[in-house]
């Protein structure tokens, strides 16, 4: 029976108006579509990565067009439909909702090519062209693996079928992203009136998420308004949907300025990368300006990207405080020692090694910096003070706890 009928058996219901029409699967379009290319762009299992122009595609598919030249060289964020030839490492590719859609060969994917660095995972370098390379990241990114960590399984085999293409040309992550990078020396400084944080740590799953998120969690308990980002690493949606569950107001990551990785850019593209992102963070426009921005920097202080951005002005001008995050003791210990040679004066030390009461009861033997463990970060009083922020209601000037990690020192930062 129609949920409109007005015969008798339904009289004293009134039908409910549809405010918007049901959306129809991308499937069901594609198989009444006659455009095989349509019909191939609907149907293929789309990635986080490219989850802007997948929108874009879902909207209008005959807007797009492949360019199948085998000797075309892919630039990084470049998007491309490539069909699955051997399943390995990646079984499954994070969609657009960051739902894990299983893998199986023969599946074709929207993916972005970019470089990869993951010290417990590949290093993968964009191919030169457009034969058969790898999904190095579930994230959706396609790239030719060098190197890889023993205990991984090879990586998944994929075959470009083409690059997209529209009417402007090979279609690129940077023409759908929400935000455009923008030179460090021309943004407009907004971050220089909020506190800015930092989480740097010693590796790859040192805990530098999970310590941004209860940082996040703690300050927001303690009524205050957070903004977070990760400005460098791969692109996958489980960090910022880590920070958005902690209660950040505004999340965002590299991906949204259009780039699917930021390893193999210049340093200068990741300098203002970062700077953008701590600007748009801070920014009151939208949202109204946050209390705090926390920003996470991927992989550990030995990667080149981050090591030099570290040293750069663009982070020591707007960044107050940094938040470490270690493995283990040892490596704490060399983290604060690593950091204070560039300048980088840590407030707290926090990551994994707070797991083991025993790495932590060396940790704070061995060092000067206070040692947190991480989830007493959703605490208040110990995320307020880790960050160098006073509990409301303090009187002006009461001292908040921690060291100031940059030259901002004495600009009032470091109170609520």
């Amino acid at each position: 029976m129609s949920i409109l009928d007005t015969s008798p058996h339904t009289r004293g219901y009134a039908p409910r108006p549809v405010a918007t029409p049901l959306r129809v699967p991308a499937a069901d379009v594609a198989a009444r579509t006659p455009d095989p290319l349509v019909r191939r762009l609907l149907r293929a299992k789309k990635a986080y990565s490219t989850r802007f122009v997948a929108a874009a595609v879902e909207a209008d598919p005959a807007a797009f067009d492949l360019i199948t030249d085998p000797a075309q060289a892919p630039r990084p964020g470049d998007v491309v439909l490539a069909r699955v030839v051997t399943i390995g490492q990646h079984r499954r590719l994070e969609s657009p909702a960051s739902r894990r859609q299983i893998l199986f060969e023969g599946d074709e994917i929207v993916v972005s090519y970019g470089s990869r660095y993951a010290a417990d995972q590949f290093h993968a370098v964009i191919p030169e062209d457009l034969g058969p390379c790898h999904l190095a990241a579930a994230g959706g990114l396609a790239s030719r693996v060098v190197d890889q960590h023993a205990a991984i399984k090879d990586a998944t085999v994929i075959e470009p079928v083409g690059l997209l293409s529209n009417a402007n040309g090979v279609v690129n992550l940077s023409a759908f992203a929400t935000h455009p990078v923008r030179p460090a020396a021309s943004v407009s400084g907004a971050a220089s009136r909020v506190p800015v944080v930092a989480v740097v740590g010693t590796s790859m799953n040192s805990g530098k998420s999970t310590t941004l998120a209860c940082l996040a969690r703690g300050l927001v308990a303690a009524g205050r308004t957070v903004h977070a980002g990760k400005a460098t690493g791969t692109g996958a949606g489980n960090d910022a949907h880590h920070y958005t569950d902690a209660g950040a107001d505004h999340v965002i990551d590299f991906t949204d300025f259009g780039l699917p990785s930021t390893f193999g850019l210049g340093f200068e593209e990741v300098r203002d990368v970062f700077a953008t992102m701590a600007d748009v963070l801070a920014s009151p426009a939208g949202r109204g300006a946050p209390d705090v921005v926390l920003i996470e920097i991927a992989d550990g202080l030995y990667q080149g990207d981050t090591r030099r951005l570290l040293m750069d002005d663009a982070f020591r001008t707007v960044v107050d405080r940094v938040v470490f995050a270690a493995g283990d003791a040892l490596g704490a210990s060399g983290g604060v020692g690593a950091l204070r040679a560039v300048g980088c004066e840590p407030s707290v030390v926090s990551g994994v090694l707070t797991a083991s009461p025993l790495a932590t009861a060396e940790a704070r033997a061995a060092l000067d910096v206070r040692v947190v463990p991480t989830y007493d970060l959703c605490l208040p009083s110990v995320a307020l003070s880790a960050v160098g922020l006073a509990p409301a209601g303090a009187p002006a000037g009461a001292p908040a706890g921690g060291a100031p990690a940059t030259g901002r020192a004495g600009d009032g930062h470091a109170v609520a």
